[in-house]
């Protein structure tokens, strides 16, 4: 029943009882077949007693788990889950990372990237009047109709008849106004969107969702041998950890071996999280120089569940680089198998290693998958903490307070990543020449948004599994 398969959670929602943060799973959680869900034994009070059972054996923190909680007056499964982890949210352990979610949504998204949607991710500035597109996926409806990142959005509707502006919308609602406008995400939902042009006017675009593959790293920008001065750079930006990305890694990592680099920007600024075994095939790559001896990460349970602790040592792989100085840009947006792969090459590199841009958003634990597959149900349960091999993690407000060097950067939309003009590319390729920069100023008080240069990432009242570990997706 348990999927031991380690899984590091996400972040794809974070205020309010319907916003939740999510995990992958490790090395073969998302990949059984998935039987079609019975009504046996799935009425609500079945369904709600079973995830009830579930947390009191493998929650990381039972003693902040109410001692009885009835899920009489609970209208679902989700909304008693909540309310049974309340505790731990009030102490920011758990920011709804503990959640209900589909088998075969899940094993979808994990196995192939996919999902259904305009296919590309959305952001917006307090008391901005328009969202910002911060990236668009090959292959997906938006990018196809043109719109891409920095491209600027004041209305939406279902026709240029009905479209109503941004401010209208987060006026009336301003959690989750933009992600009700956008629709359902299923294929064939149709909006029309108002884009600012060059000029100053307007022109609206018709898009319908489609289900599309999600590519963990761009075919576009993804990968990159930047040329600074008389130093060749390599640059790899990866936008989830799912099974998909483990081929592409492998790739990138064999061209910068063939080249002979060095020095790496590793770019994860909106990536949420997803699969642990994907993290530590990027820490293999990247320790080239490292011995089969040295731990890469640390697995604990709590104390009665010991026996499933782990230790994971680095197995450099034919591809693997010997970095001698690491960029990782991150925001708000970075998160759980994000930064643990962060903070597990930190104790390697120490000062040769920075975080550039802003801090990120503060996941050291994560979820392991409990399923009840005639229900399609896949609990994901806090049942694990993290620590590099100087056992430091506890991350909670993010990590620029736990590592030794960190460059403050904007992240500049109107470039594509990647660009050696754009802020935070900018600011890396200094670190990596060992040009001076200002520290990141790490602020607790932020630690639950998803924010990037003072925009916050768009949620979605109900995040899917994409949602989940691609914030702003939609």
């Amino acid at each position: 029943m348990l999927a031991l398969a380690a899984m590091l959670a996400g972040c794809g929602g974070d205020g309010g009882s319907n916003a939740s943060t999510s995990s992958g799973g490790s090395a073969g959680g998302g990949t059984a077949a998935t039987p079609a869900p019975t009504a046996s034994g799935c009425s609500l009070r079945e369904r709600q007693d079973w995830a009830a059972a579930q947390l009191r054996e493998w929650y990381l923190f039972p003693e902040t788990l109410p001692t009885s909680l009835s899920p009489a007056g609970y209208a679902t499964v989700d909304d008693y889950i909540d309310a049974l982890t309340k505790t731990a949210r009030d102490q920011s352990k758990d920011r709804y990372f503990t959640h209900l979610a589909s088998i075969k949504e899940e094993n979808a998204y994990y196995d192939s990237g996919e999902s259904a949607g305009f296919g590309f991710r959305l952001s917006i500035a307090s008391g901005n009047s328009a969202l910002t597109v911060t990236e668009s996926f090959e292959g997906a409806p938006a990018l196809a109709a043109g719109v891409d990142r920095g491209a600027q959005i004041v209305g939406i509707g279902t026709s240029s008849s009905d479209v109503r502006s941004i401010a209208a919308i987060t006026a009336a609602d301003p959690t989750y106004g933009i992600g009700n406008a956008l629709g359902p995400d299923t294929a064939g939902t149709t909006r029309v969107f108002r884009l600012q042009t060059a000029n100053g006017g307007t022109r609206d675009v018709s898009i319908a969702k489609a289900v599309y593959t999600l590519t963990p790293i761009s075919s576009r920008y993804g990968v990159q041998i930047i040329n600074d001065g008389d130093q060749k750079v390599g640059y790899l930006n990866l936008r989830t950890f799912i099974n998909t990305a483990d081929a592409q890694l492998r790739s990138a990592f064999d061209g910068f071996r063939e080249q002979g680099i060095t020095r790496v920007i590793i770019d994860l600024r909106y990536n949420g999280g997803g699969l642990i075994n994907t993290a530590e095939l990027a820490g293999d790559l990247l320790g080239g120089n490292r011995q089969t001896s040295d731990v890469f990460h640390y697995t604990t349970f709590r104390p009665e569940k010991s026996s499933n602790n782990e230790t994971r040592y680095f197995a450099p792989q034919s591809q693997s680089i010997a970095p001698t100085r690491i960029a990782f840009i991150g925001t708000r947006g970075t998160a759980s198998a994000s930064e643990l792969l962060i903070n597990a090459m930190s104790p390697y590199l120490g000062t040769s290693m920075a975080l550039v841009g802003t801090n990120t958003y503060g996941k050291p634990v994560g979820q392991i998958a409990l399923d009840r597959a005639q229900c399609d149900d896949r609990l994901r349960v806090v049942a694990i903490a993290t620590q590099n091999s100087a056992r430091q993690g506890g991350y909670y407000t993010g990590l620029a307070s736990t590592l030794g060097t960190t460059c403050q950067a904007s992240d500049d939309l109107s470039r594509p990543m990647g660009d050696p003009a754009e802020s935070s590319t900018r600011a890396a390729l200094d670190f990596l020449a060992g040009r001076s920069c200002t520290s990141i100023t790490a602020r607790s008080g932020d630690a639950t948004s998803f924010s990037a240069a003072g925009r916050e990432l768009v949620r979605a009242a109900r995040p899917s599994a994409a949602q989940r570990e691609v914030p702003g997706l939609f």
